[in-house]
């Protein structure tokens, strides 16, 4: 018989000091932010002294952790987790799952959607539709993923005139969030659509300038639609799935966007 050995759960000292250095801070500037003295901290990540649930509350809040991560270090500090992970249909979660199909249907005539921690589609209005004409059906079956219907070559790739700036947009905002979080799905994700091979469709000036922000362009329907981008997260979640929502919605760029959009019937 063969006995796999468990891997030792990291200590919250550890953890606190990835962290810590992640975030640039020295032990001293965290202290005096946490309300707790620099030898304390020594301590703490040192293995030397356990801190308490409040202290590592403070300290994750000043570190800016994310909440799932914030579940890891109380578990390595011995602590129960503090945040729930409930499924998206949860009946708890029904008034949040309203929420969001109202602010989707109130952005109609406009294309949003809502994603998890790794991208996947949890929900989208109907106008989301515009951008998905011609994707591949394969990249439409559950799970549906954000990350690769972009950038997929059978996804929205060929259509998208700006590919090399959207694209390169796409991947340092993976990046940015993998400096952040410890998520190996979502490193896996980066790896395989960060690897796509790049269809140009050789139609859009690279250099192009944005007047204020970088738009989306898109053929749709012999046209050209540009859209600019917004996120919106939840303010001080208190739940690991609803920490990691993000609503993002398109709005259209430019007057003959804004003009074709209005014009579609959406309930056909």
């Amino acid at each position: 018989m063969t006995i796999t050995a468990t891997p030792p759960r990291p200590e919250a000292g550890a953890l606190l000091r990835s962290w810590r250095e992640r975030r640039q801070l020295s032990q001293l500037e965290l202290a005096l932010r946490a309300d707790s003295s620099a030898r304390h901290i020594s301590f703490v990540e040192n293995g030397r002294a356990r801190p308490s649930q409040a202290l590592l509350l403070r300290l994750a809040d000043q570190l800016d952790v994310p909440v799932r991560e914030r579940n890891s270090l109380l578990l390595a500090a011995g602590y129960a987790p503090l945040y729930p992970e409930r499924p998206l249909d949860d009946p708890e979660l029904r008034g949040l799952r309203e929420a969001m199909e109202r602010l989707l249907a109130a952005h109609e005539p406009y294309p949003a959607l809502v994603v998890d921690g790794t991208y996947q589609v949890v929900a989208a209005n109907r106008a989301l539709g515009v951008l998905l004409a011609g994707v591949s059906e394969h990249l439409l079956a559950p799970p549906v993923n954000a990350m690769r219907l972009t950038l997929h070559p059978e996804g929205m790739a060929p259509r998208i005139r700006n590919l090399a700036q959207w694209r390169g947009h796409l991947l340092r905002q993976m990046e940015r969030q993998l400096a952040l979080v410890r998520s190996e799905p979502l490193r896996a994700l980066y790896e395989e659509v960060s690897a796509y091979p790049v269809t140009d469709p050789g139609a859009d000036d690279p250099t192009r300038p944005a007047p204020f922000a970088l738009p989306l362009r898109v053929e749709h329907g012999g046209r050209v639609l540009s859209f600019l981008s917004t996120i919106a997260t939840f303010n001080t979640p208190m739940d690991v799935t609803v920490s990691e929502l993000a609503m993002e919605t398109f709005l259209p760029a430019d007057a003959p966007t804004a003009a074709y959009l209005q014009a579609l019937d959406l309930d056909r």
